[in-house]
């Protein structure tokens, strides 16, 4: 029975892949080259050349595309359920996915700016990626061991799941709601601005001015440097973290905070519970707000 079982899965499975197009080893470069593409497989091709057209597979469905070279503006606008692997998008391929859904990128260079876009339900691993703004106003979007170099990354996203990224890059994770970071190593600046229900875990934090006007950030077990950190938040938590020249930190911040080790200074925090292994200074004056945030050294 589970023979028999088997045989009719891989029998169904050959049927179906063989009704798929196949395009092998082709060169595009026409407007709209492949559009409205269906239940099709794109292997080993080139889109670049003299007519420079736009929008090479816009409107596709349930389309796969391996080993391909893109050079040309707009590919994968308006895509659906749609795979890209092994594939490098390059520095000309500008804004290569925008309002597309249920894709996934894998093991993919992506050099153009502006990438990725109100896209649904995104999946990105084991790529690196070169592109300014980045991954803007997502819903839905996972990403999974990656190197990413960016501006304004995954600027007003919502439900992200990010483990094992990266990132070097300025301003990130700004407007973000509802989401979790694991493992992942950030060098960024201004990162988590306006955030709201983020949790990071097990990551190293490296900027200035952290995470100002979240809401609901919550830090586990990870390491933080730089200037004037966590500041002008709500409902931030911090449990088991460590922390690097932080001077200035948590001013106006509404704060329970377990921190392993040293804080160069903290500034008026306005309401909860910091605890430290020492704080080099406390500064609670020149407040302009009430602050009643009880600071404590562990014994």
């Amino acid at each position: 029975m589970y023979y028999n079982m088997t045989w009719k899965f891989w029998k169904f499975k050959l049927e179906k892949e063989s009704m798929r197009t196949q395009i092998t080893q082709q060169q595009f470069d026409e407007e709209r080259a492949l559009y409205a593409l269906r239940q099709a497989n794109v292997v080993g091709c080139t889109f670049a050349g003299p007519q420079d057209g736009e929008s090479a597979l816009k409107e596709s469905r349930d389309v796969t595309v391996h080993n391909c070279k893109f050079s040309l503006r707009y590919p994968f606008w308006h895509a659906k359920d749609f795979l890209v692997s092994d594939s490098c998008l390059d520095s000309a391929c500008r804004a290569p996915i925008w309002y597309a859904e249920a894709g996934t990128l894998r093991r993919c260079r992506i050099e153009g700016v502006k990438a990725i876009r109100e896209c649904k339900d995104m999946l990105i691993e084991q790529s690196s990626i070169l592109s300014s703004e980045f991954g803007w106003k997502c819903r839905g979007i996972t990403v999974r061991n990656c190197h990413i170099e960016s501006e304004y990354l995954f600027l007003e996203c919502k439900e992200m799941e990010i483990d094992g990224l990266d990132m070097k890059g300025k301003y990130s994770f700004q407007y973000t709601e509802n989401g979790r970071i694991d493992h992942s190593e950030l060098d960024t600046k201004d990162a988590f601005w306006h955030s709201k229900n983020l949790t990071v875990t097990n990551s190293t934090l490296k900027g200035e001015y952290l995470g100002w006007f979240s809401e609901g950030l919550t830090l586990i077990d990870c390491h933080i440097s730089g200037t004037q950190p966590l500041c002008y938040c709500k409902d931030l938590r911090l449990i088991r973290c460590t922390m690097e020249n932080t001077d200035l930190a948590f001013e106006y911040s509404d704060v329970n905070a377990e921190i392993n080790g040293h804080i160069l200074s903290v500034k008026n925090p306005r309401s909860g519970h910091i605890t430290a292994d020492s704080i080099g200074e406390i500064i609670q004056e020149g407040s302009i707000l009430p602050t009643d945030c009880i600071i404590e050294i562990k014994k």
